[in-house]
């Protein structure tokens, strides 16, 4: 409904607990954060006080503790812990709300004149791909996705091309699949969300007959990404 506030299936509407009312400039990020990790979605609901609800989702993630973690929403400053923590490190590292001294910075109009042709729209996203390590036949590598849209994004795909016939053979935190040298990663369950100006990395051990070396594009979710 507003952030903190949600219908369930039965028509009840409830308060989530220890969350504190979204600020106006604050609650249109909050509402979309919500929908996207709740709307339609199977929650384990358990009361605290009457009219309040804590809200589990389908992998045990409490999603109060999830909505300060990424900074859409604050703490109602009450439980002295876990909340608390996660609020104070979403103000340092600038996530969601935080990121421009507490509310976005509004944007300026367009110009008057038509003269100019504006220039392409930057890509939202970097890559950075790293060899940590290598041995004879093999490697290993991390892979960094920092979100640059302005947006949160709810789901993941990465897609790389190998140029000198390297192959993943074990990879962690996603799931990959490669035809030939074409390699695709999907996010795991626990890190499909990525705020903004936020990433998220993956690593894997790869195999190679030859030449070990960073492929030369990559995209996210369709889009080409610029490699850092």
């Amino acid at each position: 409904m507003d952030g903190r506030t949600v219908e369930l299936a039965d028509g009840t509407r409830a308060r989530i607990s220890l969350l504190a009312e979204p600020t106006p400039c604050a609650a249109p990020a909050a509402l979309d954060f919500a929908t996207k990790a709740l709307l339609d979605k199977e929650v384990r609901v358990s009361s605290i006080t009457p009219g309040e609800v804590s809200l589990a989702l389908p992998d045990g993630t409490d999603y109060a503790l999830l909505a300060v973690q990424y900074g859409f929403l604050r703490t109602a400053g009450v439980d002295g812990g876990p909340l608390v923590e996660a609020e104070s490190k979403a103000e340092k590292a600038k996530l969601g709300l935080w990121a421009q001294g507490g509310c976005p910075t509004p944007t300026a109009p367009p110009p008057s004149s038509t003269s100019v042709t504006a220039p392409p729209p930057a890509p939202p996203c970097i890559v950075v791909y790293r060899i940590t390590n290598q041995w004879a036949g093999a490697f290993q590598a991390d892979v960094t996705i920092r979100n640059v849209s302005g947006a949160l994004v709810e789901g993941w795909t990465v897609r790389w091309r190998f140029a000198d016939g390297e192959t993943v053979a074990q990879l962690w935190n996603g799931t990959v699949s490669q035809s030939g040298a074409d390699v695709s990663v999907t996010n795991a369950g626990y890190n499909a969300l990525i705020v903004k100006d936020g990433s998220v990395t993956f690593g894997f051990n790869g195999a190679a007959t030859g030449p070990i070396e960073a492929p030369s594009s990559f995209s996210v979710n369709g889009t080409a990404c610029t490699t850092g």
